[in-house]
């Protein structure tokens, strides 16, 4: 039997081994032969598992489509992300299977950790699971439950059905990110000029940019960063419903609906000021920071507050890179009367400037 079966058999380590997606990958594997759909990935890291390693004498079909089915169940579709994201947090999650288990290199647990790690950055939850695994487990790693928290949780946010389970095993902690799970400081530029003008290709995108030019100096919001959110938010269609039930221009939920008085999500004049209130509001809790902003309005300031900045959730980075595409300044004028800053506002300035 395969010795990475023989190591783990344990109750944890069963099902680590057959759902988790410790996988051992050809060393010939690339990002070319990565791509493809996010369920081809999976099948093919499912069916390279130490599991199918060690049935290798009797390749069964039912073998090999059993363990597959288990690690699909196990580990969730990117949907929101592209192909190419996809397909190069597959070879980062393979190639750290690699050094994890030596399997045709030597084995290397703290480089099988760095692939780990940077696919985890990018919203990879089965790496993110599988670094949740070797911390619970001290595989490779000393015992950490508080980093195997963290990692567990990161990954059961995103459905990731196992690390849910061991999340109640190892139970919520708080911990900092790892060094190699914050996003690099870009190096410093000269500040260059944005064209302050919005160029309406349709009739419907003048029509909005026309409310949101007169509605924006109101709440002293750029017009840019508000059509930047309706663009990546509706597409500029008011009557646009998320499967979320987010609503119109700018994709209101009910409950911040509430928070902003607004009574007609659908009705554009009511979304828009809803919309700017709560950017006025998150520009002042978190001191003009765009990226924060634009993290928080997909997925919540205290999402962006427990992982005490851009949250490694791959929609989310996707959406604060399409807003920063659309408004191209780190940082935007606020109102300190508006609210007190986040507390945890400190504490991700330390790690953003490390």
């Amino acid at each position: 039997m395969h010795t990475t079966v023989l190591r783990s058999f344990n109750i944890f380590g069963a099902l680590q081994d057959l759902v988790g997606g410790y996988a051992a990958a050809r060393p010939t594997w690339n990002i070319a032969e990565a791509r493809g759909t996010a369920f081809q990935h999976r099948m093919i890291t499912a069916v390279r598992s130490p599991l199918y390693c060690a049935t290798r004498g009797q390749r069964g079909a039912g073998a090999m489509i059993a363990v597959a089915l288990l690690y699909v169940v196990a580990c969730p579709v990117y949907a929101e992300t592209d192909d190419e994201a996809v397909a190069i947090m597959a070879a980062l999650r393979i190639e750290a299977r690699t050094y994890e288990h030596g399997e045709g290199v030597a084995r290397n647990t703290a480089r099988a950790v760095d692939l780990y790690c940077e696919a985890s950055r990018m919203g990879d939850a089965a790496a993110q699971f599988s670094l949740g695994w070797m911390y619970a487990n001290a595989r490779g790693v000393p015992r950490d439950n508080r980093l195997a928290s963290l990692f567990f949780s990161m990954a059961a946010a995103q459905g990731h059905t196992y690390a849910q389970k061991m999340l109640a095993f190892v139970g919520p902690s708080a911990a900092d990110l790892p060094e190699c799970m914050r996003d690099p400081v870009p190096p410093a530029t000269e500040e260059t000029t944005v064209d302050e003008v919005f160029v309406a290709s349709t009739p419907d995108q003048k029509k909005v940019a026309e409310l949101v030019g007169r509605l924006a100096p109101e709440y002293r919001i750029s017009p840019l960063l508000a059509l930047a959110i309706i663009r990546a938010e509706s597409n500029f269609d008011p009557n646009a419903r998320s499967p979320k039930n987010a609503q119109g221009l700018m994709q209101l939920v009910p409950e911040t609906s509430a928070r902003f008085n607004v009574r007609k999500p659908f009705d554009p004049i009511q979304n828009v000021r809803g919309g700017l209130a709560y950017l006025r509001w998150l520009l002042a809790y978190f001191r003009g920071d765009v990226a924060l902003v634009a993290a928080a309005y997909n997925s919540g300031e205290g999402t962006v507050e427990r992982y005490r900045g851009i949250p490694p959730y791959p929609e989310t980075r996707a959406y604060v890179n399409r807003i920063r595409r659309y408004f191209r300044k780190d940082s935007h004028p606020y109102d300190e009367t508006v609210t007190d800053p986040s507390p945890e506002l400190a504490r991700i300035g330390v790690m953003t400037a490390r």
